[in-house]
C-alpha cells in the first residue's frame, strides 16, 4: 500500500502519473531479475505454467492498474482515502469469490454477519474521506 503514496509522490515530481506508474514498475522488474539472478531458483516445469489458471496471470496488469490509480487518486482523495477504498473494494470483491467458490476457493456463503462486516469497511471509508 506505501506503494502508491510513494508513486503520487514521484507523480508530482515528473508531473505525469503515467511516468510515475511506469518508472514504479520498471524498479520493480529490475528488483525482480536481480533476485531472480542472484538466487537462481529453478525454473518451473512447462506442465505447471500451462496448466496454470488464467486468473493466475491477471497479477501484473492488475498490480500495474493499481500503480496507475494510486498515482492519479491520491493527490485528489488523500493518502488514508484511497488506501481505505482499495481494500473496502477488496473486501467486497473477496466476500463475493468465497460466496460463489471461485478460483478454486471453498464456498463460503454471504452471512448478515460478514455482509455487516463488509458495510462497516465501508462506511469507514466515508468517514476518513468526508469527516
Amino acid at each position: 500500500m506505501q506503494r502508491a503514496c510513494g508513486v503520487s509522490s514521484l507523480r508530482s515530481a515528473l508531473q505525469d502519473a503515467r511516468y510515475a506508474a511506469f518508472f514504479s514498475i520498471v524498479g520493480t522488474m529490475v528488483t525482480a531479475t536481480v533476485l531472480m539472478l542472484a538466487l537462481r531458483p529453478p525454473l518451473p516445469a512447462a506442465t505447471a505454467l500451462k496448466g496454470t489458471p488464467w486468473w493466475n496471470w491477471i497479477g501484473g496488469p492488475l498490480g500495474a492498474i493499481f500503480v496507475l490509480s494510486g498515482a492519479s487518486l491520491v493527490p485528489k482523495l488523500g493518502a488514508a482515502a484511497f488506501i481505505a477504498s482499495v481494500v473496502a473494494g477488496q473486501l467486497a470483491f473477496s466476500l463475493f469469490l468465497d460466496h460463489f467458490g471461485l478460483m478454486h476457493l471453498p464456498q463460503q456463503s454471504i452471512t448478515p454477519g460478514r455482509l455487516f462486516g463488509v458495510l462497516l469497511v465501508f462506511a469507514g471509508v466515508m468517514a476518513v474521506k468526508y469527516l
